[in-house]
């Protein structure tokens, strides 16, 4: 009897015997030592800066436009005679060439009559001057005081005198009628246009086509008023421009120089405009192998050289945050530092008084950089086996400019 209660209940001893060993050594164990979590040191990259002497450049762009250009309009009429292989639009004319011929029948019979006319009132005049050198010799023995003019026939001289500047007159008239059937180019250009056609009958005024120079292009460059003060001169803005476009998948550039300023704040967008200029744009006078012309209408960006600056430091714009920069100690240590940005482009930030020779600045914008935050500097930390002359350097940021 005794067994089988023992048998039954040894399951249950077991138990008891395993919660009383649990219960022991959960009292007897060890609380595990707290550590307090390290905060993660960031990596950046740094750069040396250095101050230099530049010229700024001031960004723009524009649309190249010819400085001459005019509309070919008729000064007769009549039916169009001839018009000229050249004379179509994209067509490169000679100062001269002739362009189109008006029927001259016409202003030739004109011509005639004005040659024939001009021969009768010079045959008058002739004949008139003979009639007052007889009537000198008639009035020769006159003692009654001074002949009478009309005696001597003197107003009837002035009038055939005044027939043939008359008759010469209209000669030069029929004449210049005549010249001005044959319609030609008044300077070297290009045909932008062509609003005629052979046999077709124009009055006077009639609209020929629109010729362009192609002596000298013209670019108006928009500038933000605060700008023109990095200019050398703001009335006189003589200095060199550099015009870029990207032409059959190339990016090509062509000099000019800024010749004067329009002088006055466009009322729609504020702007001040400088007016560029390049010579023979199209290449008509040389051209250099590889050069390529600079079109009519092509739109450019602009890079005018500014006025000169001394111990000035450029940075990539993005690491320039509402004038601050991190500066990185000795023992990388973060400063942030306003700075006297003067100049933004499209890509750097120049400062001035702000940086000194040798300081470094970081090229890593991280959102939490404060004073005072500890910093890994990428290259700086090395193993035992590395020589130390292995190290990379920090790189150091060429400003652009640079004299």
């Amino acid at each position: 009897m005794m067994k089988t209660i023992l048998r039954r209940a040894s399951p249950f001893l077991i138990v008891i015997v395993f919660l009383a060993l649990a219960a022991i050594l959960m009292s007897t164990k060890e609380a595990p030592e707290q550590k307090p979590d390290a905060a993660p040191v960031p990596i950046i990259d740094v750069t040396s800066v250095q101050q230099r002497n530049m010229s700024l450049s001031l960004s723009s762009y524009g649309v190249v436009n010819p400085k001459y250009k005019t509309q070919l309009v008729t000064e007769v009429q009549g039916r169009m005679l001839s018009i000229a292989d050249t004379f179509v639009a994209g067509g490169i004319v000679h100062k001269g060439e002739q362009l189109a011929q008006i029927e001259p029948s016409d202003y030739q019979a004109d011509l005639i009559q004005a040659q024939a006319s001009l021969a009768q009132a010079q045959a008058a005049l002739n004949e008139e001057k003979a009639r007052g050198e007889v009537a000198k010799i008639e009035f020769k023995g006159y003692d009654k005081g001074l002949p009478p003019e009309l005696g001597l026939r003197i107003p009837q001289l002035k009038k055939e005198q005044a027939n043939v500047k008359y008759a010469e007159a209209a000669l030069a008239r029929a004449q210049r009628n005549l010249d001005r059937t044959v319609i030609r180019a008044p300077f070297d250009g290009i045909i932008k246009a062509r609003n005629i056609d052979l046999g077709q009958y124009v009055t006077l005024g009639t609209n020929l086509g629109e010729l362009y120079g192609t002596s000298i292009a013209e670019i108006r460059l928009p500038l933000a008023n605060d700008e023109l003060a990095y200019l050398e001169s703001v009335d006189n803005p003589n200095t060199q421009v550099t015009l870029s476009a990207s032409l059959a998948g190339e990016n090509v550039s062509w000099e000019g120089r800024v010749v004067r300023s329009e002088g006055v704040i466009d009322a729609d967008n504020r702007m001040v405009y400088l007016v560029a200029e390049v010579q023979d744009p199209y290449l008509r006078s040389a051209k250099a192998p590889g050069q390529l012309p600079l079109k009519f209408g092509s739109f450019v960006s602009a890079e005018i050289e500014g006025r000169s600056l001394e111990a000035i430091v450029a940075l990539p714009r993005h690491i320039v945050r509402n004038e601050h920069v991190a500066v990185v100690s000795d023992k990388n240590i973060i400063e942030m530092r306003h700075v006297n940005v003067v100049h933004t482009d499209l890509e750097l930030a120049y400062i001035k008084g702000s940086l000194a020779d040798g300081e470094r600045v970081s090229l890593t914008n991280l959102n939490n950089m404060a004073d005072g935050q500890l910093v890994k500097v990428v290259g700086e930390d090395k193993t035992s086996d590395q020589d130390p002359l292995d190290e990379p350097a920090a790189p150091t940021l060429m400003a652009a400019g640079d004299k």
